[in-house]
């Protein structure tokens, strides 16, 4: 025997909205839950149910006290119904002015842009142009390192970190001279100590080389 097939959210509304339709009565969400499987509406899914049909203004729900109900009548639909329908009358005619006019458009368009050789020929001249084109740029990006506003970002990189370097190398010497101050006793394995880690004799701060333009005319030389 073949499993029996569950209800769709649309038929468990059809279900629900006929408790209401049928008593014309308040109903609390537990009595509705209740109420719910007589007509194949499992309980845990009433809840669910039951807010998609306020959200649709299909059941209203007020609170009283400190219990809130829930209520529908045939009347309700029905307006609810004529107002639905009348904004899809009004979509559809917007739709259907909105689509002339497209059409209206497209022809238009079209108008100068019959197929001919002139037009072929011209696409076709458009066509070598655009790959011209591409071919430029990608030549172009080849040479984007010599960029002089790359170049410019790379001198000013370069003299941040020439200043952090030799901010380190002061920092480096004034705490030698504190050691030698206040260790002088330790002399030999303090030495030892910065030959280790690379400060030797010729420690010193960094120069920057002089920067030699990247063209210079036979005048100047």
């Amino acid at each position: 025997m073949s499993k029996k097939r569950g209800l769709s959210l649309e038929e468990k509304r059809e279900k629900m909205l006929q408790i209401f339709y049928d008593s014309q009565s308040f109903f609390l969400l537990k009595e509705l839950e209740k109420l719910g499987p007589k007509k194949g509406v499992i309980s845990q899914s009433v809840k669910d149910v039951i807010q998609s049909l306020v959200d649709d203004d299909l059941v209203f729900k007020d609170k009283i006290g400190t219990s809130v109900y829930f209520w529908s009548l045939p009347s309700c639909a029905g307006n609810q119904l004529r107002t639905v329908y009348r904004k899809l009358e009004t979509d559809l005619q917007t739709n259907k002015k909105r689509h002339i006019e497209l059409v209206e458009q497209c022809k238009a368009l079209k108008k100068g842009r019959e197929e001919s050789d002139a037009r072929e020929e011209a696409l076709n001249e458009l066509k070598a142009i655009e790959q011209k084109h591409n071919e430029l740029k990608e030549e172009l990006a080849q040479y984007a390192d010599n960029d002089p506003a790359t170049i410019e970002a790379m001198k000013k990189a370069i003299e941040v970190a020439h200043s952090a370097a030799n901010r380190w190398t002061d920092n480096i010497f004034t705490l030698r001279q504190w050691c030698s101050n206040n260790f002088p006793q330790a002399k030999e394995q303090l030495d030892h100590l910065y030959n280790e880690v690379g400060i030797t004799d010729d420690f010193d701060y960094l120069e920057l080389p002089a920067v030699v333009p990247l063209a210079v005319t036979e005048g100047e030389l």
